[in-house]
Protein backbone atom coordinates (compact mmCIF):
# COMPACT_ATOMS: atom_id res chain seq x y z
CA UNK A 1 0.00 0.00 0.00
CA UNK A 2 1.79 3.28 -1.19
CA UNK A 3 0.27 6.56 0.07
CA UNK A 4 0.83 9.44 -2.13
CA UNK A 5 2.88 11.98 -0.21
CA UNK A 6 1.80 15.52 -1.68
CA UNK A 7 4.53 17.70 -2.85
CA UNK A 8 5.10 21.07 -1.78
CA UNK A 9 7.09 23.22 -4.06
CA UNK A 10 8.67 26.49 -2.45
CA UNK A 11 7.40 29.44 -4.84
CA UNK A 12 10.56 31.77 -4.36
CA UNK A 13 9.92 34.20 -7.89
CA UNK A 14 7.02 36.89 -7.64
CA UNK A 15 5.38 38.35 -10.55
CA UNK A 16 5.71 41.82 -9.42
CA UNK A 17 2.69 43.88 -10.36
CA UNK A 18 2.57 45.82 -13.54
CA UNK A 19 0.40 48.12 -12.06
CA UNK A 20 0.09 49.04 -8.55
CA UNK A 21 -0.99 52.93 -8.62
CA UNK A 22 -4.07 52.44 -6.37
CA UNK A 23 -2.19 50.93 -3.13
CA UNK A 24 -2.49 53.85 -1.47
CA UNK A 25 -5.89 55.15 -2.75
CA UNK A 26 -7.29 55.31 0.90
CA UNK A 27 -4.47 57.54 1.72
CA UNK A 28 -4.93 60.02 -1.31
CA UNK A 29 -8.44 59.96 -1.00
CA UNK A 30 -8.36 60.61 2.52
CA UNK A 31 -5.35 63.68 1.59
CA UNK A 32 -7.75 64.59 -1.30
CA UNK A 33 -11.00 64.89 0.98
CA UNK A 34 -9.07 66.86 3.75
CA UNK A 35 -6.99 69.51 1.55
CA UNK A 36 -10.12 69.99 -1.01
CA UNK A 37 -12.71 69.82 1.71
CA UNK A 38 -14.97 67.72 0.03
CA UNK A 39 -17.02 64.39 0.74
CA UNK A 40 -15.96 60.78 -0.78
CA UNK A 41 -19.27 61.48 -2.79
CA UNK A 42 -17.96 64.59 -3.92
CA UNK A 43 -14.63 63.48 -5.01
CA UNK A 44 -16.33 60.47 -6.59
CA UNK A 45 -18.36 62.21 -8.95
CA UNK A 46 -15.73 64.67 -9.62
CA UNK A 47 -13.76 61.65 -10.97
CA UNK A 48 -16.61 59.97 -12.76
CA UNK A 49 -17.23 64.00 -14.60
CA UNK A 50 -13.39 64.29 -15.30
CA UNK A 51 -13.19 62.60 -17.94
CA UNK A 52 -16.69 63.39 -19.37
CA UNK A 53 -15.90 67.14 -20.63
CA UNK A 54 -19.11 68.25 -20.62
CA UNK A 55 -22.62 66.61 -19.08
CA UNK A 56 -26.43 67.65 -18.33
CA UNK A 57 -27.68 67.51 -14.79
CA UNK A 58 -29.51 63.88 -16.34
CA UNK A 59 -25.76 62.14 -16.70
CA UNK A 60 -25.19 63.94 -13.47
CA UNK A 61 -28.29 62.35 -11.26
CA UNK A 62 -27.53 58.78 -13.56
CA UNK A 63 -24.32 58.61 -11.51
CA UNK A 64 -25.30 59.86 -8.44
CA UNK A 65 -27.59 56.51 -8.20
CA UNK A 66 -24.94 54.68 -7.08
CA UNK A 67 -24.20 57.33 -4.31
CA UNK A 68 -25.98 58.06 -0.92
CA UNK A 69 -28.57 60.19 -1.66
CA UNK A 70 -27.95 63.63 -1.17
CA UNK A 71 -30.79 66.53 -2.83
CA UNK A 72 -28.04 69.03 -2.87
CA UNK A 73 -25.38 67.42 -3.92
CA UNK A 74 -25.12 68.90 -7.54
CA UNK A 75 -26.02 72.75 -6.51
CA UNK A 76 -23.61 72.41 -3.19
CA UNK A 77 -20.87 71.13 -6.18
CA UNK A 78 -21.63 74.08 -8.16
CA UNK A 79 -21.65 76.62 -5.13
CA UNK A 80 -18.53 75.43 -3.98
CA UNK A 81 -17.34 76.04 -7.59
CA UNK A 82 -16.66 72.51 -8.71
CA UNK A 83 -18.67 72.70 -11.54
CA UNK A 84 -19.94 75.85 -13.45
CA UNK A 85 -22.49 76.21 -16.05
CA UNK A 86 -20.63 76.01 -19.61
CA UNK A 87 -23.81 76.74 -22.02
CA UNK A 88 -27.22 77.54 -20.43
CA UNK A 89 -30.30 76.14 -22.01
CA UNK A 90 -31.60 77.31 -25.23
CA UNK A 91 -34.94 76.14 -26.85
CA UNK A 92 -34.43 72.43 -27.73
CA UNK A 93 -30.73 72.38 -25.77
CA UNK A 94 -30.91 71.82 -22.06
CA UNK A 95 -28.03 73.24 -20.36
CA UNK A 96 -24.39 71.84 -20.71
CA UNK A 97 -22.01 72.00 -17.46
CA UNK A 98 -18.39 71.45 -17.15
CA UNK A 99 -15.80 70.91 -14.35
CA UNK A 100 -13.97 74.21 -13.31
CA UNK A 101 -10.19 74.76 -13.60
CA UNK A 102 -10.08 74.27 -9.86
CA UNK A 103 -12.03 70.84 -9.93
CA UNK A 104 -9.62 69.77 -13.01
CA UNK A 105 -6.23 70.89 -11.04
CA UNK A 106 -7.86 68.65 -8.24
CA UNK A 107 -8.18 65.64 -10.14
CA UNK A 108 -5.09 66.00 -11.74
CA UNK A 109 -3.59 66.56 -8.29
CA UNK A 110 -4.84 63.08 -6.76
CA UNK A 111 -3.83 61.49 -10.20
CA UNK A 112 -0.35 62.59 -9.87
CA UNK A 113 -0.22 61.65 -5.89
CA UNK A 114 -1.31 57.93 -7.03
CA UNK A 115 0.92 58.04 -9.61
CA UNK A 116 3.75 58.30 -6.39
CA UNK A 117 4.14 62.56 -5.99
CA UNK A 118 5.65 62.84 -2.91
CA UNK A 119 3.12 64.62 -0.37
CA UNK A 120 3.75 67.95 1.10
CA UNK A 121 5.16 68.06 4.40
CA UNK A 122 4.42 71.60 5.17
CA UNK A 123 1.24 72.40 6.79
CA UNK A 124 0.48 75.85 4.16
CA UNK A 125 0.08 72.98 1.13
CA UNK A 126 -0.86 69.94 3.29
CA UNK A 127 -3.48 70.13 6.32
CA UNK A 128 -2.75 67.02 7.83
CA UNK A 129 0.55 68.94 8.71
CA UNK A 130 -1.06 71.25 10.97
CA UNK A 131 -0.07 71.34 14.66
CA UNK A 132 -3.58 70.96 15.80
CA UNK A 133 -4.29 67.99 13.61
CA UNK A 134 -6.53 65.44 14.65
CA UNK A 135 -5.49 61.96 15.53
CA UNK A 136 -6.79 60.43 12.61
CA UNK A 137 -4.94 63.19 10.92
CA UNK A 138 -1.39 62.27 12.58
CA UNK A 139 -2.09 58.43 11.70
CA UNK A 140 -2.53 59.36 7.72
CA UNK A 141 0.53 61.84 7.85
CA UNK A 142 2.69 59.35 9.53
CA UNK A 143 1.74 57.17 6.79
CA UNK A 144 2.34 59.48 3.75
CA UNK A 145 5.78 60.29 5.49
CA UNK A 146 6.47 56.45 5.27
CA UNK A 147 5.00 56.75 1.45
CA UNK A 148 7.78 59.72 0.59
CA UNK A 149 10.22 57.36 2.51
CA UNK A 150 9.68 54.93 -0.22
CA UNK A 151 9.36 57.36 -3.27
CA UNK A 152 12.65 58.73 -2.16
CA UNK A 153 14.10 55.34 -1.78
CA UNK A 154 12.82 53.97 -4.92
CA UNK A 155 14.39 56.86 -6.82
CA UNK A 156 17.83 56.32 -4.92
CA UNK A 157 17.60 52.95 -6.63
CA UNK A 158 16.79 54.23 -9.77
CA UNK A 159 13.45 51.68 -10.14
CA UNK A 160 11.06 54.50 -10.80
Amino acid sequence: MSSKIPIVRKNTSRKVPDHDFMKYWRVVRYWARVKYEITTAELDMILFLYSEQFFNKSQFKEYEELMSWDRNRFYRLIKADWIHVWRKKDKAEATLYELTYKAKKMVESVYKKLNREKFSETYVNNPLFRHDASYQDKVYRNFMKGINKEIQDIKKKGTF
